[in-house]
């Protein structure tokens, strides 16, 4: 990924409100909703994510600007140059961190090589066929780094255990496979799926965190969604069927005659996996407009007919 300030548009002196705000203008104009037919579009949504990820968090946005981490917030180790020849001039600045230089590192490698036979390569000696390389950061074998990356997902998707495209950091588009109930903020190891390795050992694995995107209509409480549905004051008195959503699409609903909104109604199996429920919450909502005939008739009722409703 590109440097997070570059990526958001802000100044390294931006505030935790102008890195917020900058965020939520570029992901409204990059959502995959909106994009639904554009690739590009959404892995520049995931790149966006994945820079406000890393500037949101006080501690790794402190730890990227003294330069101890990446974009990808994986730790910066101490460069290492092996292009420095024979009896030049000892090498500079990173290259001696740590009270050693590069050519150390090179005699080392070579040395537990066991050296290489006359006229052979020092990954490979002559008759005994090709070895493999070895790695300066933990000798031969030694893993490569994990990427990390988000995966904002819709109720709907992770209902249904959709695939979904991340983008990796390096700009690699990897379709993720959701599990079944996979749950907000759980992460998914795809061994092999992180950084190539150089010196013949195991390539990475790709940790993709679950993130559940915020839904226009449902409420989460835990496997349960919660949902708002209006009706007329006249469909609570005398009773109606009216069309409620669900995630897999509008189902019609009884409404029993004189309802009482401060209780909801239960969907049963329509939440979260097939193990939630989905609760109603009637909402009462009375014209717009005033209406003489209305006011009237309640009138009647307030000193006719009056009931308690708070005792």
């Amino acid at each position: 990924m590109r440097d997070p300030y570059s990526v958001l548009n802000v100044a390294k002196s931006a505030s935790e409100k102008d890195i917020k705000s900058a965020y939520r203008k570029l992901a409204k104009i990059y959502h995959p909703d909106k994009n639904k037919d554009d690739p590009k579009a959404k892995a520049k949504f995931n790149e966006v994510s994945s820079a406000y990820d890393l500037l949101s968090n006080k501690e790794k946005r402190a730890q990227f600007d003294r330069g101890e981490i990446d974009a990808q917030g994986n730790p910066k180790y101490a460069g290492f140059d092996f292009g420095q020849k024979r009896g030049g001039a000892r090498p500079q600045g990173n290259a001696q961190a740590g009270g050693f230089n590069s050519e150390d590192i090179l005699r080392e490698f070579m040395s537990s090589m066991g050296g290489a036979q006359a006229g052979g390569s020092p990954f490979g000696g002559g008759q005994q066929g090709a070895r493999q390389a070895q790695s300066p950061f933990g000798g031969a074998g030694a893993k490569a780094k994990d990427y990390t990356a988000n995966a904002h997902v819709s109720l709907e998707e992770v209902n249904r255990g959709a695939s979904v495209n991340v983008l990796l950091p390096g700009g690699k588009s990897l379709a993720v496979k959701l599990p079944k109930g996979a749950k907000d903020g759980q992460q998914i190891r795809l061994k092999g799926q992180g950084e190539q390795n150089s010196y013949g050992g195991p390539a990475g694995d790709a940790i993709i965190s679950v993130k559940y995107k915020k839904h226009k209509k449902f409420r989460i409480d835990g496997n349960d969604l919660k949902v708002d549905v209006p009706i007329a004051l006249y469909e609570a008195v005398l009773g109606a069927k009216v069309r409620v959503p669900t995630l897999g699409g509008e189902v019609e609903l009884n409404i029993p005659k004189g309802i009482d909104t401060l209780k909801s109604l239960r969907l049963k199996g329509k939440g979260l996996f097939g193990d939630g429920d989905i609760l109603v919450n009637l909402r009462i909502v009375l014209p717009k407009e005033s209406d003489p005939d209305l006011e009237s008739l309640m009138k009647f009722w307030r000193d006719q007919k009056p009931y308690d409703v708070r005792g």
